[in-house]
């Protein structure tokens, strides 16, 4: 491989640790009712744990609330039986059709908590960038071992690599803090 292909290689992977980091931090609560917080939830549907925002149409009709209408009937126990099971610590109010989810504020502890939760979420996001760049630059340092790559190009691929790290862990760093404000200030 190339000193190219490898950071380019490397540039995906970076970018994959990126897109799982906003995906977690989107589940963290703050202030207001988003449907993120219940996206991922597994709700065993005829026997099958499947997501429920397949299984359910979700909207935040106050800044306070979340609605979910099963798409069907039958699954309104599983829903609320997977919501009673999940992290949140949200009681599910069955209203018909429909399960409503009343958002309580947050307090200033759990403010903190959630705070320091988003931390340690972007520290393994960093840890995933950091074994990305360590792998990479062992990929490098066999390539020139074989003779495939010069020296020269051994040092240009790992400043590139070091590059990349850098601006990864600070996008990193960007959206922990981000979400952090969100948390705080909501």
């Amino acid at each position: 491989m190339s000193v190219d292909e490898i950071t380019s290689d490397s540039k995906s992977k970076m970018e994959k640790a990126i897109t799982v980091l906003q995906g977690e931090l989107k589940g963290y609560r703050t202030g207001r009712a988003s449907t993120a917080l219940v996206d991922n939830i597994r709700v065993d549907y005829y026997g099958t744990p499947t997501p429920l925002k397949q299984l359910a149409a979700l909207a935040t009709p106050q800044a306070d609330s979340i609605m979910i209408k099963p798409f069907d009937a039958g699954a309104l126990q599983a829903i609320e039986k997977a919501i009673k099971s999940s992290d949140l610590s949200i009681a599910p109010i069955i209203e018909g059709k429909f399960i409503r989810l009343n958002i309580p504020p947050l307090s200033e502890e759990r403010r903190q908590q959630l705070v320091h939760q988003a931390k340690q979420t972007g520290e393994n996001a960093k840890i995933s960038v950091r074994n990305v760049r360590r792998d990479a630059n062992k990929h490098l340092e066999k390539e020139e071992k074989d003779s495939i790559i010069t020296e020269d190009d051994l040092k240009a691929g790992k400043k590139k690599i070091d590059d990349l790290t850098k601006e990864y862990v600070e996008q990193v760093d960007r959206l922990v803090k981000h979400k952090s404000d969100e948390i705080l200030l909501d």
